[in-house]
């Protein structure tokens, strides 16, 4: 998948007005994604992605924090500057688009990182839903 269709993606996942609003939420998600992530997995899922895509995971070089889903959405919300139910489904679209992008392996080394709460995350069709 390219940058364009990711993007692209991710609008039409999240509802969002425009590609900036879209390019916002995927890079809050990635860099909140990559701050929770241990050792290399923030490179190895950049690897899979589009380099405009993977730089939000790579930013992240700080060691990895343990924080709960809840606080993962927030965290969004305040990278993104939006209001916390819209910053949950931005991020779950982000997520879905991930899932399409990347290898079913490297998805699993992801979610092996994250505690059970974050499947919700993960699963299919969860874009719409609240936490």
């Amino acid at each position: 998948m390219d940058y364009n269709e990711f993007v692209g993606h991710v609008q039409h996942r999240a509802r969002a007005s425009s590609a900036e609003e879209a390019i916002g939420s995927i890079r809050a998600t990635l860099s909140v994604l990559a701050q929770r992530l241990a050792g290399q997995e923030p490179d190895n899922l950049a690897a899979q992605l589009p380099p405009e895509i993977g730089r939000y995971l790579r930013q992240q070089q700080a060691k990895s924090e343990r924080f709960g889903l809840q606080a993962f959405f927030e965290r969004v919300a305040d990278q993104e500057d939006a209001d916390l139910p819209d910053a949950v489904h931005h991020a779950r679209a982000v997520v879905s688009v991930l899932r399409d992008a990347v290898s079913q392996g490297e998805l699993d080394n992801v979610r092996a990182q994250l505690p059970e709460e974050y499947d919700p995350l993960f699963e299919s069709g969860s874009e719409g839903q609240l936490a």
